[in-house]
């Protein structure tokens, strides 16, 4: 097994935590990754026989934090689950979503729920993928535990193999995120009861995860994995929230692919409920919105978290606007979860992109705090500054209208995707589908947003918790972008995976011909049976748009938009939205 070139290298971390490392030293978890796989119940009584309780409270401790935790109010639902029902593929103009949770036969669990999924790819192997989850065996409960499935062909099919537990632990779990380092193996991080953290090991896939050990970590928790060739390669770095939070730092790192991991150090302005990531050169950024007041947001630098000697510092910190406000709890889209956390995301194409850093979060763009959009704004010079916030949705600014748990991700090619949950098309301001858009040009422009699910209801199904989790993901390749995500297409919770890409978008929305003569042009595109579409023109290709006609419903053949003004213009560019 790849056990990350620190641990080869024998490297011990300056401030490595002292405390409890349960089954973390190195030789039991070589045991674990021969003997210990999930489920299998005979091998986990093993383990909670030699489970090393901890022996008091961890250095650097501070008092426990004064908001309601997030643990297990509800007892497990013990339910032995017998209702199904086909699993649920969705189509929708050419994107096709996957049922993820489902039971052994491959069809739905009927009464349960699942929400906040976290996917992760074999970089060697696109094929092989793996997405976590809050599985709730029973709706009538709040109890979750860390839930995890695997498909090696691509996301068409799924195993549900199980939940993160051992011994007789039920394995109460939440905020899975999941990542690969550079050789293909997954890591598994989940909060646990009190605000700490624990991190699970699959080197086969997804198919099944041992338990390396305590993480420390806090409520909101995020990790990356350094996958560059420089001195931090395999180095693991975790942030977390400044609430929930049971020491004075938010920030640590494994040198040993998560055995041990250092005390946590304080992050400055203390960058809560957002994402981390590494440049080229293996700095470390870490992006998030400060909760002392509520509206600010940032970004932060460690250039030296790469060098083991050394306890990591902070050099750069930079403010960073977003057009608005941060969406905390009490949403009317998402009552008891946020409106999306902060994703931040680096450029390792090694175009003249290369290093460029990313900021997007759904956010209320006024005080009245009604209806959200999604953000973005860009650094080309490495978090120093950033420029001016961009509208990523591109509908008429609505404030009854919601684009929440916006999701960002950078392909190998610097390709950026974006992907959020979209109430535009809803009557009800409520009803949601998954959108996506992408830019070509590092951010500069971006294209037309594309509708990628049916619609669905994001108040059904609610677990004994009102809220469909507090984020999706995305992890991008060279020609598209797999995305995990929550919806309702069975009236209850259930986690789906889908496939985004540029090439399905200009499929879909393919001007096919323009003809022009003295008394204008005439635009020629393609559309599907009961769509609705709208036409926009341009004087240059890459915008301003204007509206030339809109609720343009298709007929499955094509149609034609004439365009009388195009006589008395030298030039003009149309596009096709879907609406």
């Amino acid at each position: 097994m790849n056990v990350g070139r620190a641990e080869q290298k024998g490297l011990t971390d300056p401030c490595r935590f002292s405390g409890p490392v349960g089954l973390g030293c190195v030789a039991t978890r070589h045991l674990l990754h021969m003997k210990l796989a999930i489920p299998t119940f005979c091998l986990s009584v093993f383990v909670a026989a030699v489970h090393v309780a901890p022996a008091g409270p961890p250095p650097n401790r501070r008092s426990a934090p004064t908001l309601e935790e997030e643990g297990a109010s509800d007892g497990p639902a013990f339910i032995w689950r017998t209702g199904s029902s086909p699993r649920r593929v969705s189509t929708y103009n050419n994107f096709t979503s996957y049922q993820v949770n489902v039971d052994t036969d491959g069809n739905n669990i009927t009464d349960d729920a699942a929400n906040e999924p976290s996917i992760t790819v074999n970089p060697l192997n696109p094929a092989k993928m793996s997405i976590g989850w809050r599985q709730f065996d029973s709706v009538q409960s709040s109890f979750r535990q860390g839930a995890f499935a695997y498909t090696a062909n691509g996301g068409t099919t799924w195993t549900f193999v199980g939940r993160l537990a051992t011994g007789f632990n039920p394995g109460f779990g939440s905020d899975p995120v999941l990542q690969t380092d550079a050789t293909g193996n997954f890591f598994y991080l989940r909060l646990v009861p009190n605000f700490f953290d624990d991190l699970w090991f699959s080197g086969n896939g997804g198919q099944s995860y041992t338990r390396i050990g305590p993480a420390l970590g806090g409520d909101k928790q995020w990790f990356t994995i350094d996958t560059t060739n420089s001195p931090g390669r395999g180095y693991l770095y975790q942030s977390w929230s400044s609430l929930g939070n049971n020491f004075e730092g938010q920030f640590t790192r494994s040198l040993d692919s998560g055995d041990s991991w250092m005390d946590p150090i304080a992050i400055p302005n203390q960058p809560s409920d957002g994402t981390l990531d590494v440049d080229s050169s293996g700095n470390v950024y870490i992006g998030g919105v400060n909760f002392d007041d509520g509206a600010s947001f940032w970004c932060v630098r460690s250039s030296n978290a790469k060098d083991p000697a050394v306890t990591p510092s902070f050099d750069q910190t930079t403010s960073v606007d977003l057009g608005g406000f941060f969406g905390n709890v009490n949403s009317q889209i998402n009552p008891a979860g946020l409106v999306g956390q902060v994703y931040l995301a680096v450029d390792r194409s090694g175009t003249s992109a290369n290093n460029n850093v990313y900021m997007l979060a759904s956010v209320y763009r006024n005080l009245v705090r009604a209806g959200a959009d999604v953000m973005f704004v860009r650094s080309t010079n490495a978090g120093l500054d950033f420029g001016p916030p961009r509208r990523i949705n591109d509908d008429p600014v609505n404030p009854d209208k919601w684009h929440w748990l916006g999701a960002l991700a950078v392909a190998p090619n610097g390709r950026i995707d974006v992907v959020w949950l979209d109430t535009r098309n809803a009557a009800n301001d409520t009803d949601s589908q998954l959108f996506y858009s992408y830019s070509l040009d590092a951010g500069e422009n971006w294209s037309a947003n594309v509708a990628v699910s049916e619609p669905f209801d994001p108040f059904l199904g609610y677990p004994n918790q009102q809220k469909m989790g507090d984020y999706i993901s995305m992890v991008s390749d060279s020609s598209g972008a797999n995305v995990a995500y929550c919806a309702t297409f069975n009236l209850e919770q259930d986690i789906y995976y889908v496939r985004v890409s540029p090439s399905a978008v200009a499929s879909l929305f393919a001007v096919r011909s323009i003809a022009r003569d003295a008394s204008g042009a005439t635009i020629l595109f393609s559309s599907e049976t009961n769509q609705s579409y709208r036409c926009d023109y341009s004087d240059t290709p890459v915008g301003p748009w204007q509206q030339l006609q809109t609720n343009i419903t298709g007929t499955g053949a094509e149609i034609a938009v004439m365009d009388a003004a195009a006589a008395n213009t030298p030039k003009r560019f149309y596009r096709i939205i879907l609406l």
